[in-house]
């Protein structure tokens, strides 16, 4: 599954709104986890950032103006909801039967209902940077990675940590250093070959960021392998959003959907980071009475009365 975040282009109109596309592309399937170390940097030698060539500039400004056309409308909200953006149950129900149990292809607003898709083995998470990012913003990077998944884990209650013995890859790489970082780390450390990472080593210039998750074989529904890739060009607002959605995505809230607000698994991108409403939707995802590869029909009873739980003390 690849789960792609874009900004929608008009007639080079900047002053649109970023949209969300999902869509499952053919990938080559995770048979067998493979957990190698992936080498960290020596903290002793300093790191050697490469010249920016023009095409990456060129992306690093087209994205900055996006960010602040976004914000100029009001868009990427960092307040999580509040009284403006109420959801009942029945909402919440169908928000997470949209976003778990969907996919939607080419944006057209086409969903197929698949099954219940989630991690079953402890999520080790593991970030690599491409020589273009500076050391300051690797530290920021890494805390904010950090911080984050601790977040989802508490979210979850799965156990989601950062580790040299990954399963999930979080690269923040340019356009540079994108396709070399990738191929040289990204098979030895999680066992994929190149053609199973050929949908993120090339990305379209009004990609943000993107993820590929890896299911255990044919017909499994447990993920066993992911790679969430952030361009570097990303400004400080647009790469901390693309943290927050790839990550969550990866873990198996994988489409998105006009009617979930306040919600990041949305098109319109009115919030930029995880909301309290994306919490419970989280809390839904991995909950015992949900199991690993249900079906739509399977789990809309137990849906309900985990929506309705989940809200009990908010009503």
């Amino acid at each position: 599954m690849i789960r792609a975040r874009r900004h929608r282009r008009s007639l080079g109109a900047l002053a649109l709104a970023g949209a969300l596309l999902a869509c499952d592309m053919p990938v080559e399937p995770v048979l067998t986890p493979v957990a190698r170390p992936v080498r960290a940097p020596d903290p002793s030698v300093p790191v050697q950032t490469e010249p920016t060539s023009a095409k990456s500039a060129e992306l690093r400004a087209y994205f900055a103006s996006v960010q602040r056309a976004q914000l100029s409308q009001g868009l990427l909200r960092q307040d999580g909801g509040g009284p403006d953006t109420p959801f009942t149950p029945d909402m919440l129900a169908r928000n997470f039967r949209r976003i778990a149990f969907f996919n939607e292809y080419g944006g057209a607003g086409i969903g197929v209902s698949g099954r219940l898709r989630r991690w079953e083995d402890p999520v080790r998470m593991k970030v690599l940077f491409g020589p273009s990012v500076p050391p300051s913003q690797r530290s920021r990077d890494a805390a904010d990675v950090r911080s984050y998944a601790a977040r989802l884990s508490r979210a979850t209650g799965h156990p989601i940590t950062l580790s040299e013995r990954p399963n999930f890859l979080v690269y923040f790489v340019s356009e540079d250093d994108r396709a070399d970082t990738i191929s040289r780390t990204a098979p030895a450390a999680l066992g994929l070959s190149e053609s199973a990472l050929r949908p993120i080593l090339s990305l379209g210039d009004d990609i943000y960021c993107a993820v590929l998750s890896f299911a255990r074989g044919p017909g499994r529904s447990d993920y066993v392998a992911a790679v969430a890739v952030i361009r570097a060009e990303n400004p400080d607002l647009l790469r901390l959003s693309c943290i927050h959605e790839e990550l969550a995505q990866g873990l198996g809230l994988a489409n998105d959907s006009p009617s979930a607000r306040p919600s990041i698994f949305n098109d319109d991108d009115e919030f930029a980071l995880l909301t309290g409403h994306d919490e419970i939707l989280l809390g839904l995802l991995y909950d015992a009475r949900l199991r690993t590869g249900m079906t739509l029909p399977e789990a809309t009873p137990v849906i309900r009365i985990l929506a309705r739980e989940a809200l009990q003390g908010e009503l």
